[in-house]
């Protein structure tokens, strides 16, 4: 006989994938009865939310089945299984078996992959048997205090639970046990179901699955919060994010009457949806004094593992009002075409310079100690750089947490993708766009051990070695350069070779300076002439040198004559002039700005991004920041600055 059903039937949403994609988890469908309250409707709502592993859900549609009990049977079962995750890695001894048991605990378990599949089933049955004890225990406590309530003639009726037994514990794979001496790296596989006792439990062997998921702890309106993720066989871009944002005491939730806004009603009823479903938020001003939430479902384009959720430590706060690179954005609101390569070259101030007491008390004595805070300036940088829609990012005074923990999650969400090279307390970072561009190679240097060690070097060294002081000095200096080769995404000929260094900062270093940029110019010249003949050049960086200095003549001109004044930029004890050359036709594409780093007791311009005029051409400069907006707060870094530099921003073309 066939019976009429009302089904109501789940499914998480996955932005951009329609209902019938086989990588979506399958409709999960509940038989309710005709003439089932709505309140039943929503429990039952509820209790699907729960269910493990099930992405956010938004809706619920309900649809009349007519069906077999047969076909009722099979439906039970799908609905009562389980999820077992298994993660098994062969770089390592050891998988680990997650899985929930009958008293709501949630077990992991790490065996040796080498181990007889029998030892692991005999480990789950003990733990089963606990949680079995366990559920026994409290069912007789809460028998036992109705008993009390009812008197004495109810408790004569009572009768004692039987023993309990332990469980039978079997692992199945293609509807046949998976024999006992089977090794547990063969044993578990992926769509294998576990049975312990009457629950059955589908095995997933390595899903995608969050190794790490946090927020910042510092959230302000206005500005891009960009979770910190770790992912294992999975990937942002096929995983689903949906945000939520607190509702206040006493707040009535939007739509909260009626089946049609069961998602607001499945979540606790302090948060609700903010309609963001992105890896990004942007929080407006309305969310100020709000705790956001995060729920999120890793996935890798075939299927999806366990959801994981986090909620923000601190509510969102105010934002700074206007800050010095709101007007420059202006100009950058659509990445470039691909004939063109917007380019940033920026010093954003390490932290562990940033957080010292020479900084606070006489270096940046004007700025607010808490703009200073690492939590806060990451918020300006995260924004400033995501603002510029740049191709190639060459970052200086970068912390090794910052790169990992800050850029990386902001700009791998805008479509960016970086390396990073250490110095010594902090480093470089390039990072190049993904849809323009992919990583060829790298050929970082430190200068003191190329120096010291490489060939390419000898000449240079062996004119250094004629004053041994200053070789000293220069050998002392952990300066590095940082090459990265590009190649384009949409025509494989071109190719650039990408340069980002920071050069000694000592106003008295001129001539340590010079040596520097003559080992990074002979080191660029080997890329881009013997490895990759002919592909032009683009050289970013803080080189701590004005336009009226030796460094920046060299670079421009070509050359530098041995009597040069930088030659004795500290005394003439470490005088040691020499006539250096290069075979490059170099331009500073951003002019000679007034200054590109502004401080309370110096400004002037010591920041360039120079290109190589054989091959590229500047197409625009995004102007820099009014002398007004810099001085707002007296000097940098600033509450609306995160930089005591300003960041260089221009638009190149392929010639």
């Amino acid at each position: 006989m066939l019976t009429p059903r009302l089904v109501l039937a789940f499914r998480p949403e996955v932005p951009g994938l329609n209902g019938s994609c086989s990588c979506l988890p399958p409709l999960l469908p509940l038989d309710l009865k005709p003439g089932v309250s709505e309140s039943l409707i929503s429990s039952a709502a509820r209790f699907m939310w729960r269910l493990p592993g099930r992405a956010a859900l938004r809706g619920v549609r309900s649809v009349v089945e007519q069906r077999s009990p047969a076909e009722a049977t099979t439906h039970e079962a799908v609905r009562a299984m389980e999820r077992a995750v298994v993660r098994c890695v062969p770089s390592e001894p050891k998988l680990s078996l997650s899985f929930a048991l009958a008293d709501g605990s949630h077990k992991n378990m790490q065996r040796d992959q080498s181990e007889p599949l029998g030892r692991a089933l005999s480990r789950i049955a003990t733990n089963a048997l606990k949680g079995h004890a366990k559920v026994a225990a409290a069912k007789k406590s809460r028998k036992n205090r109705a008993h009390s309530s009812g008197g004495a003639a109810c408790a004569a009726t009572g009768s004692e639970p039987a023993a309990t037994c332990e469980p039978v514990v079997k692992l199945y794979y293609r509807e046949e046990a998976v024999a006992e001496d089977v090794l547990n790296v063969d044993a578990w596989q992926d769509g294998a179901v576990l049975q312990i006792g009457d629950v059955k439990y589908k095995v997933e062997r390595n899903p995608p699955a969050f190794t790490e998921l946090q927020l910042p702890r510092y959230i302000m309106a206005g500005f891009p919060v960009c979770p910190k993720l770790g992912l294992e066989f999975g990937d942002p871009a096929s995983s689903v994010f949906r945000w939520y944002k607190e509702v206040k005491p006493g707040a009535a939730e939007p739509g909260d009457s009626g089946l049609a806004s069961s998602s607001h009603s499945l979540q606790s009823s302090a948060w609700i949806e903010t309609g963001v479903d992105e890896r990004v938020y942007t929080p407006c001003n309305a969310d100020i004094g709000l705790r956001l939430k995060l729920h999120c479902t890793p996935g890798n384009g075939q299927r999806f593992g366990p959801s994981r959720e986090l909620e923000s430590v601190c509510p969102v706060e105010a934002g700074p009002g206007t800050c010095t690179f709101d007007h420059r954005h202006l100009y950058t609101k659509k990445v470039t075409e691909d004939s063109f390569i917007r380019t940033v070259s920026y010093n954003i101030l390490a932290d562990t310079y940033a957080q010292t007491e020479f900084s606070r008390t006489v270096l940046y004595p004007y700025c607010a100690p808490y703009a200073l805070e690492l939590d806060y300036r990451q918020n300006l940088i995260q924004k400033e750089l995501t603002g510029y829609n740049a191709d190639l990012i060459c970052l200086q005074e970068v912390d090794r947490a910052v790169f990992s923990d800050s850029l990386v999650p902001a700009l791998e969400a805008f479509g960016l993708e970086g390396v990073f090279r250490i110095k010594q307390h902090e480093g470089l970072a390039t990072f190049y766009r993904k849809s323009k561009f992919r990583l060829l190679s790298q050929h970082d240097i430190s200068f003191q051990e190329a120096l010291k060690s490489d060939p390419l070097h000898k000449e240079l060294l062996e004119k250094l070695a004629l004053n041994p002081l200053a070789q000293e000095k220069v050998l002392q200096r952990s300066s590095v350069l940082q090459i990265s080769v590009l190649q384009s995404t949409t025509d494989s000929s071109k190719k650039i070779c990408v340069a980002n260094t920071h050069l000694y900062w000592h106003p008295k270093g001129g001539y340590i300076r010079l040596i520097q940029m003559a080992a990074a110019l002979v080191h660029i010249r080997h890329v881009s002439c013997d490895l990759y003949p002919g592909i032009p050049v683009i050289f970013c960086g803080d080189f701590n040198s004005t336009p009226s200095t030796g460094m920046y003549h060299f670079v421009i001109n070509g050359s530098v004559p041995e009597d040069h004044e930088d030659w004795a930029s500290n005394g003439e004890e470490e005088r040691c002039g020499m006539s250096l050359t290069h075979c490059f036709k170099l331009k500073s594409a951003c002019g000679e700005p007034a200054y590109t780093n502004y401080v309370g007791g110096f400004h002037g311009c010591l920041d360039y991004i120079f290109i190589d005029l054989n091959a590229l051409e500047v197409e625009q400069v995004i102007p820099l920041p009014s002398h007004e907006e810099v001085t707002t707060h007296q000097a940098l870094p600033s509450v609306s600055h995160p930089s005591d530099h300003i960041a260089l921003v221009c638009d190149l073309k392929w010639k």
